[in-house]
């Protein structure tokens, strides 16, 4: 069997090889980094869904969701968020130039992947994908506000742009700047202003614009209802939404801070939870300080900005297990797959040590966010093994579950900047 080049997954191994420390048993869990899982249909690896223990029948079928969030639900990790895109291919694959045939086509909807399986869970923060490029923030707003009651105080979004002419003509609404540098700040300058509407909407009702009064017939204090007139670039809202203001306040914002500094000014300027490509403590510190200078530039210094890592994984009971399986994967792609993040092939106990040595607190790290490169096969191993290990060294969190999401990542309580009088929207909402 061909073995995939000795690359980052060598890199890795070579990190842990020389020393890179188990955590100490007796450690407390205080400061552990926080634990999110990234799904997409079948898993991250294009052809996953040829793995024989996966369910490619069951892709549009809600039980296969809620299945696969409530595992993560019940080993108590962070978060979850699930991918989206415009084109026929899942996310995992557009960075793949081959024919559409051998590769899974057509998706559902994340924000109404969400909504189904959100309310059959107890613990873990719920965050679908919101494609700012083409669509319009005030029924983002709508759904996540939505999503927020129905999950009762842990949803989120995570934004992303579509950078494509085909995602354009999808659409054909308009065209995108041909140079790539002016398309990718204009893109997200876009979606900068886009969570500016989102969060703005969401604080156009105050928590208790909602009187009830049946005695005296008075069902809302319209006194508590703001325009927003937002006037921007690419948004002239005037609001307010029609959805009364969520649980949270706000709902968490995550982006992904990968591959240009359009990215990471997004993140910077506009997000709660960035994502970073990193691979050890050198590149996770450069990516995590990269997004401390943009929320410095954009007035945020004083704002907590989590740093996820993103880590494609591989597990298995030997290291050369692993290997041997995410090769077998790669030659029926007939090419090496990234996604374009770090990719780990190991056994649970070294993913373990590496997480700990990338969310050192040298590196400004918070958080992991684990791609299981096949579903059920790798998401299984993280939920049922790389957990248990993590609690074994007391390197985890315990999730409870009357916590919002906001509380659980330590975000401050969300203050309605319309209020005639401050207000903090807790947890009892």
């Amino acid at each position: 069997m061909a073995r995939v080049a000795p690359t980052l997954i060598e890199t890795v191994r070579i990190g842990l090889r020389a020393g890179v420390p188990r955590v100490d048993p007796g450690m407390t869990t205080t400061g552990s980094p926080h634990l999110a899982v990234a799904l997409s249909g079948a898993g991250w690896h294009p052809l996953a869904w040829r793995e024989p223990d996966a369910r490619p029948a069951d892709l549009t079928r809600p039980a296969y969701w809620r299945d696969i969030v409530g595992a993560v639900d019940r080993a108590g990790v962070d978060l979850v968020t699930i991918a989206d895109g415009f084109r026929r291919r899942p996310p995992t694959t557009d960075d793949i130039d081959r024919p559409i045939t051998d590769l899974v086509a057509g998706r559902l909807d994340s924000v109404l992947i969400a909504a189904r399986v959100a309310p059959t869970t107890t613990r873990v923060g719920v965050l679908p994908t919101l494609i700012a490029t083409h669509t319009e923030p005030f029924h983002a707003a709508k759904a996540i506000a939505t999503l927020d009651f129905v999950g009762r105080g842990r949803a989120g979004a995570v934004v992303d742009v579509a950078a494509t002419d085909i995602d354009a003509r999808l659409f054909g609404r308009r065209t995108l700047p041909d140079e790539p540098s002016h398309r990718d700040t204009e893109l997200h300058s876009e979606a900068t202003d886009y969570v500016e509407v989102l969060r703005r909407l969401w604080d156009s009702w105050e928590h208790d614009a909602e009187i009830r009064d049946v005695a005296t017939g008075r069902f809302i204090d319209r006194d508590k209802l703001h325009y927003i007139d937002f006037e921007g670039r690419f948004f002239s809202v005037r609001g307010p939404s029609i959805t009364p203001r969520p649980p949270q306040g706000q709902p968490v914002v995550a982006a992904s801070a990968h591959g240009s500094d359009g990215a990471v000014d997004l993140v910077g300027s506009a997000a709660d939870i960035g994502f970073v490509a990193a691979h050890d403590r050198a590149s996770t510190s450069h990516a995590a300080g990269a997004i401390r200078d943009a929320a410095h530039r954009a007035g945020r210094a004083s704002e907590t900005v989590h740093v996820f890592v993103d880590l494609l994984v591989y597990l298995d009971d030997t290291d050369t297990a692993a290997a041997d399986r995410r090769a077998r994967l790669d030659d029926l792609l007939g090419t090496p797959y990234t996604g374009g993040t770090a990719a780990f092939a190991g056994t649970p106990a070294s993913l373990a040590d590496l997480i700990a040595d990338l969310t050192d607190p040298s590196t400004g790290a918070t958080g992991i966010r684990l791609r299981p490169a096949t579903i059920p096969h790798d998401l299984h191993r993280i939920t049922d093994e790389v957990v248990p290990e993590l609690r074994r060294r007391n390197a985890f969190r315990v999730v409870e579950e009357s916590s919002t999401l906001r509380t659980r990542l330590g975000l401050t309580p969300a203050a309605n900047r319309y209020a005639r009088a401050t207000e903090i929207v807790g947890a009892s909402r």
